[in-house]
């Protein structure tokens, strides 16, 4: 008896086996466990980049200064925001042991960060920073702007309350004049001072000239050039740098600087141009190779004031007297020495528009062509002071201009 067909059922689809109020059920549960997985993902990564206290510290901030929500735009983006508390444990309490020196703004101490970075914190002083958030931003917003092998690094800030600290990069060899004042007894020979002169002189033409904004620093000087581990230098200390117009020749503003590095015609009618920081560039060129401060009152009368001093040596044709008699025993090139001498003099004429502008003294500085035009006599300012008084080192600050504000006091004239 031949037996029935087989007959194969296939299993109805999943979702004809459901109703369609139960299928509406799982996809709303399998959405949700999807969506909380995906918040739990955010959340995280939310808690790991910013921490509660940081949050609640940038709300109160952003109420509190709604005019100052820039802040963290744009390049600010790019360096770190750093809790007082770490700071403060970094430098042990701001210890006198690790104070580095002191800017026109307040001190500047060195720290070691838990992960083993060393750092250079600058704390305005609370005297000197009434005006608080502008000229903190002003210092924050300039450095960051700003990017050349030849300008320190800025690494981060804190605003704390009144407190205001800029992070910098930490410098093995720290600041300049600890070197060529002799207050160490390390000897750089001629090739690492021409390195430093070149290097300065190139940081300077990169803010004059190249970088995206127009920057006078207003205070060159030794204390402000930072050297690295190979003695690379670096302009530090922007807390007087001011962003300049493009179509000015100068502006009249009130003198901040620190007088025997400031041009006579910026310290005396408040003429501010780059050709401030070009005369600033040939006083400290004249310290480096001599290797002594730009002011001594320690020294018989006609030797006191460098550049003068310097200048007379040179209508006597003995300008080779100026140089460092431990770099005689070393060893130099005449030829470099001369140059850089010669430049330093050209920096230093009483006519502003005499002054060449940084890309040339580059090119004279690296160059064998002759570019160099003769120099007449600096101007100098009236030295006859008492002999406890040392004016180059006597830092006059006026409150620090903020370049986000627009500045009254600043009125800008057209050349004659």
């Amino acid at each position: 008896m031949p037996g029935r067909p087989l007959q194969v059922i296939s299993p109805a689809p999943f979702d004809q086996m459901m109703s369609p109020s139960s299928q509406s059920v799982l996809f709303f549960f399998l959405g949700g466990i999807i969506m909380f997985m995906i918040m739990l993902i955010l959340a995280l990564v939310f808690w790991r980049v910013i921490k509660p206290a940081d949050l609640k510290k940038l709300v109160k901030q952003a109420r509190r200064r709604p005019a100052n929500t820039d802040f963290f735009s744009g390049n600010l983006r790019t360096i770190s925001l750093f809790d007082f508390q770490t700071l403060k444990r970094a430098t042990k309490n701001f210890d006198p042991s690790n104070l580095l020196g002191r800017g026109g703004f307040g001190p500047v101490f060195r720290g070691k960060l838990d992960d083993g970075r060393m750092i250079a914190v600058k704390k305005l002083s609370l005297n000197k920073s009434q005006q608080g958030e502008p000229e903190f931003l002003a210092e924050v917003r300039m450095i960051t702007s700003i990017q050349h092998k030849n300008l320190v690094r800025l690494l981060g800030c804190c605003s704390d309350g009144p407190q205001r600290l800029l992070v910098y990069e930490y410098l093995k060899n720290r600041s300049l004049d600890l070197i060529i004042y002799g207050k160490n007894d390390h000897f750089l020979n001629w090739s690492t001072r021409y390195q430093i002169i070149i290097g300065v002189a190139r940081g300077l033409q990169y803010l004059h000239q190249d970088s995206p904004l127009r920057i006078i620093h207003r205070d060159i000087k030794a204390s402000n050039i930072l050297l690295d581990d190979k003695f690379q230098p670096r302009i530090g200390d922007f807390g007087l740098a001011r962003f300049f117009p493009e179509d000015e020749a100068y502006l009249s503003t009130t003198f901040a600087g620190t007088l025997g590095y400031s041009a006579p015609e910026y310290a005396i009618r408040g003429e501010l141009s780059e050709k401030a920081d070009i005369y600033s560039f040939g006083v400290l060129v004249i310290e480096i190779i001599s290797c002594r401060r730009n002011t001594d009152l320690n020294l018989p009368s006609e030797m006191q004031y460098l550049p003068e001093y310097a200048w007379k040596l040179y209508e006597k044709s003995k300008v080779l007297d100026l140089i460092d008699p431990r770099m005689r025993e070393d060893g130099f090139l005449e030829k470099d020495v001369l140059q850089a001498i010669h430049v330093a003099f050209l920096c230093l004429q009483p006519d502003p528009d005499l002054r060449p502008p940084m890309s040339h003294i580059v090119t004279m500085l690296t160059s064998s062509a002759d570019m160099f035009g003769a120099p007449v006599k600096p101007a100098f300012l009236d030295r006859k002071r008492n002999r406890d008084e040392n004016p180059s080192c006597d830092t006059i600050s006026e409150p620090f201009p903020s370049p986000l504000q627009s500045d009254s006091s600043s009125l800008p004239k057209q050349p004659n």
